[in-house]
């Protein structure tokens, strides 16, 4: 079944509106689109990242009345970075098993060191300093290091006597560093893409769009292209691999055209979208859902997911949690999940029950294994381990059915939703009511028991971003940032919550990252994504023509 956004004709032309570029550097105080920066009077035009005297480059390009792409180069070479060998120093656990890290006590760290020092490599100990956040940050542990090199490839062969001395490792760029004493020296360079929607002048839609169905990944491109979008990027958390559950899948909560095809996890923050009026939001939202019929009720456990694995949630192999834990699926023996047509051609198939129930809630079959088709109008209902008991007890054929589900705010007031509502996953949050509001702990980014390893790469290192937020006058910012390379470093998640700030967003959230950063305007992928080439996403944030546009474009045809 197409995403609600597939009936949009296609922008033509390519009118630039306008065009203007600056050379910036600390001092002026005009912004280079004609507007006031929000630095305040007689504060520098720049963005608050690396050293305070960078040159940075703005070009604005207007897309369409109300929507304007604005491309930033900030800094340029840094001969103080430099590539270096890190050393996967080993677990102080007593399981055999258990993973070394990138971190690791002063005492472990220098004894590693000390072991490749006697291997004839030249090590060095750091200790890492990470930026303090609202519930996290500071003392983070010590990392070994080995070698200063000029390019990857020179640093091949120290890698090669460290695997030989019994250590894992690979060669990484300093540049890549999110560590306090270096973050705010750092020259760069860094590049970033702001797509910025102004709901007061813009007569289109800011919307979500999955693509045909949702098991399935599309590049934000072909996401784009397939709505007509004028311009769009990469949204929310997704299942990546298989033995996490559907490849595609939103890990989060999913609202698109109004309908909730996927639920929240615990409470982490969902860009909300209100297409009628362009407005955007910043809200936690909680789920909850059930299953009635003459014979009783119980409760639901999820929407167009795989019975008994939970992305981002939990510990693994344990239940729900109240707070998430990203980047690890948590399992559930015993759920009940429904289907929606826009799943996919089939749900999951497996050991299990499964009933179908039509467009008038009916249950029109039983089927004692999962993996079946879902019926027009209509949806299925899977049950694993000791749920199938249960949902057999409710849903014999010819049984009327009833599946109550919600959504509700932090106030636990519903949150109503209509065809233009869209609702995407993600976090941390990064700005709230103006002020630097970095919740990761709150929103999964603190393993516990791993040495601060997840982190040290996720959250303290630079990597590639994507954010979205609003500023003070109500406009919608969509921002990406390239990294991973030594032609754009990246944001730590500190620097990309000072960028926000020096974007003017007074509200704004992280959404996916990493190889999934893209952002299009017209067709064209703007930035560079890491990966080397685009990388196909669970969803993207579309800006879509308006119906008046579709109108005068098909009728000169």
């Amino acid at each position: 079944m197409k995403s609600p956004l597939t009936h949009r004709s296609a922008l033509t032309g390519g009118l630039i509106l306008a065009v203007c570029s600056a050379f910036l550097s600390p001092g002026p105080t005009q912004a280079d689109d004609g507007q006031r920066s929000d630095n305040g009077p007689g504060q520098p035009v720049h963005l608050n990242l690396g050293a305070t005297d960078l040159p940075e480059n703005r070009t604005v390009t207007t897309l369409a009345p109300g929507v304007t792409l604005t491309k930033i180069s900030r800094g340029g070479a840094d001969s103080a970075l430099f590539w270096t060998a890190e050393v996967a120093i080993p677990s102080d656990s007593p399981d055999p098993d258990a993973p070394a890290s990138a971190l690791s006590s002063q005492a472990k760290a220098q004894a590693t060191a000390d072991k490749l020092k006697a291997a004839g490599v030249d090590a060095r100990v750091e200790h890492v300093q990470s930026p303090q956040l609202a519930d996290a940050g500071g003392d983070l542990g010590y990392r070994v290091r080995a070698g200063d090199f000029t390019a990857k490839a020179a640093g091949d062969a120290t890698v090669a006597k460290i695997k030989a001395a019994g250590f894992a490792s690979s060669v990484i760029y300093t540049g890549w560093d999110g560590d306090t004493d270096t973050s705010t020296k750092t020259r760069g360079p860094w590049n970033l893409e702001v797509i910025t929607i102004d709901p007061k002048s813009y007569k289109g839609e800011l919307a979500a769009s999955f693509g045909p169905d949702l098991e399935k990944r599309e590049t934000t491109s072909q996401l784009a292209a397939d709505a007509h979008a004028i311009a769009g990027v990469n949204a929310g958390y997704f299942v990546f691999d298989p033995k996490a559950g559907a490849e595609g899948d939103p890990a989060g909560v999913g609202v698109y055209g109004g309908k909730t095809l996927s639920e929240p996890v615990a409470d982490r923050p969902a860009l909300v979208i209100d297409g009628k009026k362009n407005a955007t939001s910043i809200e936690r939202l909680t789920w909850a859902g059930s299953l009635s019929s003459t014979s009783g009720e119980t409760a639901l456990d999820g929407i167009d997911r795989v019975p008994g694995l939970i992305r981002n949630c939990g510990g693994a192999h344990d239940l729900p949690t109240p707070l998430a834990l990203h980047d690890v699926t948590c399992t559930n023996a015993n759920e009940i999940v429904t289907f929606t047509p826009d799943f996919g051609p089939t749900t999951p198939a497996g050991p299990g029950l499964e009933v179908a129930v039509d467009s008038h809630d009916t249950v029109a079959a039983v089927s004692e294994t999962r993996g079946e088709s879902v019926p027009a109008g209509g949806h299925t209902v899977q049950a694993i381990g000791n749920d199938v008991a249960k949902l057999r007890a409710l849903a014999p054929v010819g049984a009327k059915l009833k599946i109550g589900t919600g959504l509700a705010g932090q106030d636990g007031k519903t949150v109503h939703t209509d065809t233009a509502t869209s609702i995407v996953n993600g976090g941390p949050v990064l700005i709230k009511n103006g002020k630097e509001d970095v919740t990761v702990k709150h929103d999964g980014m603190v393993h516990p028991n791993d040495g601060n390893s997840f982190y040290y790469g996720w959250v303290h290192k630079r990597n590639p971003r994507t954010f979205a937020g609003t500023d003070a006058q109500g406009n919608t910012l969509l921002v990406t940032a390239d990294g991973r390379s030594t032609a754009s470093l990246g944001l730590s998640l500190k620097e990309e919550a000072d960028v926000a700030s020096s974007l003017g967003m007074v509200q704004a959230m992280n959404l996916d990252g990493g190889g999934s950063t893209t952002a299009v305007a017209r067709g064209t992928v703007l930035n560079s994504p890491s990966g080397g080439a685009e990388r196909a996403v669970g969803d993207a944030l579309l800006v879509l023509p308006s119906r008046k546009d579709d109108l005068l474009r098909d009728a000169t045809k």
